[in-house]
């Protein structure tokens, strides 16, 4: 079973209503399951994180990284993220902004790609969501 913390729920709704322009862009071509019928739910908590895209049936996370992400502790910060997503048998694909907002088609391509590689391995489906915490 994926848990989550449960102090996170209230959070991934906040950034669900607050999404950035790229996040929203790249939704409309992700939701309602456009992209080989497979279902994406949007700033999704996982354990102790929040993912911008979650494929549960391929465990496939898409992420749409702002320029933030290039400074700091953001970079291990992601690199531990990934770890732990990695350790459940998730993959992750980052992509950043201004990718997703002027080269949109190439972006959806690649997840496209992604999804239909994870399809043919038969990754079996994920647990269901828990609702509470760890």
């Amino acid at each position: 079973m994926l848990n989550y913390r449960r102090y996170l729920k209230d959070k991934s709704c906040l950034l669900r209503c607050h999404a950035t322009d790229s996040e929203e862009h790249l939704w409309t071509r992700l939701r309602r399951k456009q992209l080989l019928g497979i279902q994406f739910y949007r700033q999704k908590p996982l354990g102790n994180y929040i993912v911008d895209f979650y494929a549960p049936k391929v465990k496939l996370v898409v992420e749409v990284d702002g320029s933030q992400h290039l400074k700091g502790g953001y970079l291990q910060k992601d690199e531990n993220r990934d770890a732990f997503l990695a350790g459940l048998g998730i993959y992750v694909i980052r992509f950043n902004s201004r990718e997703v907002l002027v080269e949109t088609d190439a972006v959806v391509e690649a997840i496209h790609q992604t999804v239909n590689v994870r399809l043919k391995l038969k990754i079996p489906p994920g647990p269901p969501f828990s609702k509470g915490g760890v």
